[in-house]
């Protein structure tokens, strides 16, 4: 009777000890892997948002700049043509 109560407890411990080895290794897993996993995905999707906001920020101000120097150099459009602008072309002996 004595050497089944012993077993019994050994066995217990073992069981203990196995149980407290897993825990430690969930532990590990979610401290060491899961939670700076989830942490480096935030951040670097924070991250390619803002440069994606830049982008498209210096997009606008690239646009802007081009439809201004286009604005700028564009020659006023008369609504009438004049004829004596007009040269004939005359070959050249």
């Amino acid at each position: 009777m004595f050497l089944i109560a012993l077993y019994l407890y050994i066995m217990n411990i073992f069981r203990l000890a196995f149980e407290l080895f897993i825990l430690y290794l969930v532990y590990k897993l979610v401290f060491d892997l899961i939670i700076p996993v989830a942490k480096t995905t935030k951040q670097v999707k924070k991250q390619f948002g803002d440069m994606s906001a830049q982008m498209q920020e210096k997009m606008k101000q690239h646009e802007q700049q081009q439809n201004n120097a286009y604005n700028s150099t564009k020659p006023p459009v008369n609504s009438t043509t004049k004829n004596d602008d007009y040269i004939d072309f005359e070959e050249v002996k």
